[in-house]
């Protein structure tokens, strides 16, 4: 059942022309070249919890910023995986492994409620990462990876985002 990601985007690209306008209407085409799953330009370096990804372009609140990628595993492959932190469970039968570093998308770093520019939306099975407010231009891009997550993997280390930066 492993499927490469990637050429599920290729095969998509092709058919998506037609439908790229019903689920990005708001997405302009740069004049540059972006990899398959950027939408907006964005760069790695040094984040508030290690890696972290920033906006290399002002990005208005509802515009996609990039797609989560990676393999596709099914139930009982994911569930054999114990120590990665990059699984992304679309449903119960489907979840992207997100940890090959070809996935830009993996280092968008968590914040708690209040702090987060980004939100994930799944549509038609692939997730997208979306502006919830205006991103400026060197800004971190960050969103909330949700309470099993943050239990599992943030609170026994402590949360770095900003809430609880802020509350020390």
């Amino acid at each position: 059942m492993l499927k490469k990601q990637s050429k599920i985007l290729k095969e998509g690209s092709k058919k998506s022309k037609h439908i790229s306008a019903h689920i990005f209407p708001h997405r302009s085409l740069p004049n540059e070249k972006l990899p398959n799953h950027h939408f907006k330009k964005v760069k790695v370096k040094r984040g508030m919890s290690g890696l972290g990804l920033f906006a290399e372009e002002d990005i208005k609140k509802g515009e996609i910023i990039i797609e989560y990628i990676g393999n596709i595993l099914n139930k009982e492959e994911a569930d054999a995986i114990s120590s990665n932190q990059y699984l992304f469970e679309i449903n119960r039968n489907k979840t992207i492994d997100g940890s090959p570093r070809y996935n830009t998308a993996r280092y968008v770093n968590h914040a708690c409620e209040g702090a987060e520019n980004a939100e994930s939306d799944i549509i038609k099975g692939r997730v997208f990462i979306k502006a919830i407010k205006k991103i400026n231009k060197g800004d971190e891009i960050l969103y909330d990876y949700g309470e099993e997550f943050f239990n599992e993997y943030i609170k026994p280390k402590g949360c770095l985002c900003k809430v609880h930066s802020n509350s020390k």
